[in-house]
Parts: structure tokens; C-alpha cells; sequence
């Protein structure tokens, strides 16, 4: 007997924004109150001369050769203590990362009106636009952005997905079946260094779904007022960013201090996800992180996140947790999580906090 075909998921909506490339064509001297942000101005960034250094781990050591133990364990002191990392050695195709940047930088480049087809609508936040915009009030980041559901292919908005350049679409498949495969090797790499069984991280992860954040961050007259991305802990497991050009931005929060990352040539970011800190019971923990923007640069990068299997159950692994070490996050549909999420405005960790286990006062 035949099987229709999977639906399509909605994951959720955000309110249409104007076009913040577009804004810094005006030549503005000062931006508008909307994107005002007064609280990042007072925030501490470490100093780069003696501040920390995001840690490097070189994936041909960890998966082969005699530094493997050493790295294993590199890896997982790196995800306790930062949640982020740089991945040297990663196996993606150059010539896929090079096409895939190419294409990237012309879908910015694209006259206005080609862009309004690629738009987020009303009801769905895939598309060119910004997302977890909740309210008319709500401050705005100084970036566009282009989100897309990548995989499984099932799931994706077709309509959207076929009015990409063909040149884009093409690099596209390619760039996420190696990034998939990327995320699938660091998460069995975490499988072990928790001492986590493999196969129930193969089985969560396996048919995970990813999607694709492109984000475009244009000079700002007035940077030190706002902020291109909102300090956030990302919702997925893990998050593999592909940084486009050399314009600095990222930044981490490390022991209460913003710390600027700095892009390594041929080197990959990763970081650790909500959904990661959920499956290892709070071992590793997801970290907050934002973009600032610069008067003259524009910045862009591509975050690829990967979560659970959407037909799966989200919560601590059930090989981790026993009697002397219980769970301290709660249990949900994969695709509940990820819907409640797009839901809310985009607020530090509080997503990842909400999912927690209420403990009484009783038992303390």
C-alpha cells in the first residue's frame, strides 16, 4: 500500500521587517530607534591582547592516529568549559566551501524586487528577513537574514526552495549533505566522550533535521548602539558556522566577559546547542553568544544547525541518566521543542532554562 507523503512542517512565523541591507544604502548618520540597543552598550569585551582564545580541535586527530585520546579529551573539556570551538582537518570539500560562498554573496546581491520572491510570508519565517520578531515594539538587530529548512528534503518549503538560482540550489545539496555528515561524526566523537552509547546518539540524530541561517550584516553609522544579533544560546544540538569573509563579529560570552572570536583560515566554528546540554544532562553546556557590527565592513556567514530526528523524544539520554545522576531536564516531542522555540523572543538562555526540571523546595 502506498504512504502519502510526509507534510511539510511549519515551524513558526515572525512579523515582516524592513530590508536592514537596504537601510545602510541611505547613507544614514544615525540609525533608527527601533534598532537602538542601549543595554549592549555597557556589556565588558575581553581584551584581544591577553583575552582567551576559542579553542582549536583538529578532527584527523580525533578520529584517527596516536593524538586520538588526547584530543578526545580536549574536545570534551572545550564543550564543558566553552561550548564553542574552531574545527581544523574537517574533510569539507574546498571547492564545495568556495562555490557555496560564491553563490551566498550573490544571493545579497540580488536586486530588491528578485529578493520580495524570496521573502518571508506572513505565516511562515523561511525566507530573506529576521526572525523571533513577536511585537511591533520589539528592538531590532542590524542584519538581514535568509533561512531555509535544508533536511530531510521532505520537509522543505518547495515553493521557496525551487525559486533559488538554480547555480545556488545545485551548491546548496551539496554543501549540506558534507556538512550533515560533519555534524554526524562530532556528535559520535560527544557520544564517546560522554560515555554515551553511540547507537541511541546515531538513532536521535541519524535523520536529524538541519537548517540553514545566512546571515548578512551591512556597516552601521552607529555601531557601538546596537547589535547585529541578539546574545542567544542556539536551540539545535550542534551548530557548524561557515564565516564568508574576514570581517569580525562573533562574539562569545566566557565567564561573563564577551570574548571575539577569530576566524581561522580553512577552519570551521562549532558550538554546542540547547538540545546537546538537554541530551547530556547538563555536561556540556550551550553558551550564549551574539555578532556585533563595524561602521565600515559587512560581515556574512552561514550557520548550519542540526537537530534531533523530528519524530524522535528530546531529553536527557536515557544511557546517562540512573539513580545517581537523574534527570535534570524535562522530556518533549522533538518537534514540539523546536516550534516553542520559534515561538518566543530571542532571550539569552532562557529557552534552554525553561526546559529544566522544577525542583521543590523540599528537596533541597
Amino acid at each position: 500500500m502506498d504512504e502519502s507523503p510526509p507534510e511539510v512542517v511549519n515551524f513558526g512565523k515572525s512579523l515582516l521587517v524592513p530590508s536592514v541591507q537596504e537601510l545602510a544604502k541611505e547613507h544614514l548618520t544615525n540609525i533608527p530607534a527601533r534598532y537602538v540597543r542601549p543595554e549592549q552598550e555597557s556589556q565588558a569585551i575581553s581584551d584581544e591582547a591577553v583575552g582567551p582564545i576559542v579553542p582549536v580541535i583538529d578532527l584527523k586527530k580525533l578520529i584517527s592516529g596516536d593524538s586520538m585520546d588526547s584530543e578526545l579529551q580536549k574536545l570534551h573539556s572545550t564543550c564543558q568549559q566553552w561550548g564553542f570551538l574552531q574545527v581544523i582537518n574537517h574533510g569539507v570539500t574546498p571547492s564545495i566551501l568556495e562555490n557555496f560562498k560564491r553563490e551566498v554573496i550573490q544571493l545579497f546581491r540580488l536586486p530588491m524586487e528578485e529578493k520580495k520572491k524570496l521573502w518571508q510570508q506572513e505565516d511562515n519565517h523561511e525566507g530573506f528577513g529576521q526572525l523571533f520578531v513577536v511585537s511591533d515594539e520589539q528592538k531590532l538587530d542590524w542584519s538581514d537574514m535568509f533561512y531555509l529548512t535544508t533536511l530531510p528534503p521532505h520537509i522543505r518549503q518547495m515553493d521557496l526552495f525551487q525559486k533559488l538560482p538554480s547555480n545556488l540550489r545545485d551548491i546548496m545539496e551539496a554543501y549540506c549533505k558534507e556538512i550533515k555528515s560533519l555534524a554526524i561524526i562530532i556528535l559520535c566523537q560527544l557520544a564517546q566522550t560522554l560515555r554515551m552509547d553511540e547507537k541511541e546518539m546515531r538513532d536521535l540524530f541519524g535523520d536529524g533535521m538541519q537548517s540553514i541561517r545566512v546571515n548578512y550584516y551591512p556597516p552601521c553609522p552607529e555601531p557601538d548602539k546596537t547589535i547585529g544579533f541578539s546574545p542567544h544560546s542556539d536551540a539545535g544540538a550542534l551548530t557548524i558556522l561557515f564565516q564568508l569573509n574576514e570581517t569580525e563579529g562573533l562574539q562569545v560570552r566566557k565567564d561573563g566577559i564577551w570574548v571575539p572570536v577569530k576566524p581561522l583560515p580553512n577552519a570551521l566554528i562549532v558550538n554546542i546547542g540547547d538540545m546537546m546540554e538537554i541530551v547530556s544532562n547538563g555536561v556540556y553546556r550551550s553558551v550564549e553568544h551574539r555578532a556585533v557590527v563595524n561602521s565600515n565592513e559587512v560581515r556574512l556567514s552561514v550557520a548550519t544547525f542540526y537537530t534531533a530526528n523530528l519524530d524522535s523524544e528530546l531529553g536527557p539520554a536515557h544511557s546517562l541518566i540512573g539513580p545517581n545522576n537523574p534527570a535534570v531536564f524535562r522530556r518533549v516531542p522533538v518537534e514540539k521543542y523546536i516550534k516553542d522555540f520559534f515561538a518566543r523572543k530571542l532571550e539569552g538562555k532562557s529557552y534552554v532554562d525553561f526546559m529544566k526540571v522544577e525542583t521543590r523546595d523540599d528537596e533541597s
